[in-house]
């Protein structure tokens, strides 16, 4: 098993409590949402990618909320893609994953996958934690504009603010049980 927080250069206190607060949304081992499922399709369109998703960084893996073009719901939690994208405040980009050191050991860029290019923003809560991206993928390396990225942010801002209306509908359920 991987520590994440040796990799987002956090305490274990901090990272206990980011991964609670990827629990209180209640996402994770859940069937996949439409507008979770609409977001990945819009940043695979946007940066014309065969892949997207909209995933949650769990300890050991990372749970695929929502994705394009994968059939998987969870991954590895090692470093170099989405374990290390939520320690960034920006857009995390891989132009090319089979030179780019924080990558070319990685199982989706060496297994049958054969990932080339990635690129992800972090989904940020209101109250600072990074719970998981949205990300995109291809098979070969790319160089995406400024504006692609920019958008990619723009779509992780959108799922944090879904996931905020997810948790007052949590909320609001238990107050009315």
């Amino acid at each position: 098993m991987v520590d994440t927080y040796e990799y987002l250069d956090s305490t274990p206190a901090e990272e206990a409590r980011r991964l609670a607060a990827v629990r209180r949304y209640q996402l994770v081992d859940r069937p996949a949402e439409p507008a979770y499922e609409r977001i990945a399709y819009i940043a695979a369109t946007i940066l014309d990618t065969p892949i997207a998703s909209v995933t949650m960084v769990e300890e050991d893996r990372v749970w695929l909320a929502a994705c394009y073009g994968l059939t998987v719901r969870q991954i590895g939690a090692e470093p170099g893609l989405c374990a290390s994208a939520i320690g960034h405040d920006g857009v995390y980009v891989v132009r090319d994953a089979a030179t780019d050191p924080r990558t070319v050991a990685h199982p989706l860029v060496t297994g049958e996958l054969k990932l080339r290019f990635y690129a992800a923003a972090p989904i940020r809560t209101r109250d600072g934690f990074r719970l998981g991206t949205v990300n995109v993928i291809d098979k070969r390396p790319r160089d995406p504009e400024h504006k692609q990225l920019r958008s990619l942010e723009y779509l992780a801002e959108i799922v944090a603010d879904e996931l905020e209306l997810r948790l007052m509908a949590i909320r609001g359920a238990v107050a009315g049980a």
